[in-house]
């Protein structure tokens, strides 16, 4: 036997191992090399494919916009200490402009400089009313999908994590509550307790966390059988730390993507229940509200003209947020797509 066989008994061969390939990985890994080779978190990649779509960023301009004018349309008063003293709105959204001295306005006015959108059937200015009306229908989205999201994350993460009859069971309950459309519960809720700004969040938040703890719950089932949640467990880490930092945060990306879409789905519905009369008090500043109080206008107003400002500036208002939110989602989704970052990173665009 020679020297050159002898040294090379007892070594292992790897075959099948192309070095090239490890160096031009897939941009799926944390591994980036414009970071020198630092590891780039999921939510920081997903951000970055985010701020790169254009349809988004509009979205997202648009939400941000609306949002900031219903802030600063009337000032807000807290605990008798003003919070934000700036006023957009011309007019107090409540004021009836006829019984004032100094305005010459009356009922069902066309648009004019004085009034961008007009008056409605009270003699109030639309405009100050529309841009006051994005704090109810606005803020209920975002109340009801972060109330939603949050005890539907802590729901369906127990759940899953636990499985045998502690699933089990609090599947069943979802179950129960899934086999009434989400409207219809609504409906009840609002019926029961009444009209108001807190009993809208809870018609909507009561059946809204059922799909939440669903998507958890199927994320949780998968994510739990990974090595990196075995090992904690091995560690001696305590369930709830487990739940919580090892495996809640990698389920979150579609949790993240449907609460995005839900936020307009939520606005859409409390603008329904505004228009069937089920929301607000009469009178309120609210867009589905609005609609409700100027729905003859939609058949023939007085005079036999129809004023189709008092229903398409509201009813535009609702439109354009729930659109600009669905665009938001639809980027957030993309952002978080693991397929398509894959075709990104192989020069698919």
């Amino acid at each position: 036997m020679s020297n050159e066989q002898h040294t090379e008994r007892g070594r292992i061969r790897v075959t099948g191992f192309d070095p090239e390939q490890v160096r031009q990985r897939d941009s799926l890994s944390d591994w980036t090399e414009e970071s020198g080779g630092e590891t780039e978190g999921r939510f920081e990649r997903a951000w970055k494919r985010f701020k790169r779509n254009r349809t988004a960023l509009i979205g997202l301009f648009v939400v941000a916009v609306l949002t900031l004018l219903a802030v600063f349309a009337r000032p807000i008063t807290m605990m008798g200490m003003t919070v934000q003293p700036f006023s957009l709105a011309p007019y107090d959204p409540t004021t009836i402009m006829y019984m004032s001295p100094e305005s010459s306005a009356g009922t069902y006015d066309s648009p004019t400089l004085s009034h961008p959108m007009g008056t409605d059937g009270d003699g109030r200015d639309l405009f100050s009313r529309v841009l006051y009306g994005g704090r109810y229908s606005i803020s209920i989205g975002f109340i009801v999908v972060g109330l939603s999201a949050t005890f539907g994350l802590v729901y369906g993460a127990i759940s899953g994590y636990y499985g045998g009859w502690t699933d089990e069971i609090l599947m069943r309950i979802v179950d129960t509550v899934y086999a009434f459309p989400g409207l219809i519960l609504a409906l009840i809720i609002v019926a029961t307790l009444g009209g108001g700004y807190w009993q809208l969040v809870a018609a909507f938040a009561i059946p809204g966390w059922i799909t939440y703890a669903r998507l958890i719950r199927g994320e949780v089932l998968t994510i739990k059988e990974n090595e990196y949640v075995m090992a904690a467990k091995a560690l001696g880490a305590r369930d709830r730390s487990v739940i919580f930092k090892h495996i809640v945060p990698n389920a979150m990306p579609p949790l993240i993507v449907y609460g995005t879409l839900n936020i307009g789905t939520v606005v859409i519905g409390v603008a329904a229940l505004g228009f069937l009369g089920l929301g607000m008090p009469p009178g309120t500043a609210e867009w589905g509200t609005m609609l409700d109080q100027t729905r003859e206008t939609l058949i023939q107003g007085p005079g036999g003209a129809i004023p189709w400002w008092a229903t398409v500036f509201p009813g535009g208002a609702i439109f354009l947020f729930v659109m600009a939110m669905n665009m938001i989602g639809d980027g957030v989704n993309d952002a978080f797509d693991a397929q398509e970052t894959g075709i990104e990173g192989q020069g698919g665009g």
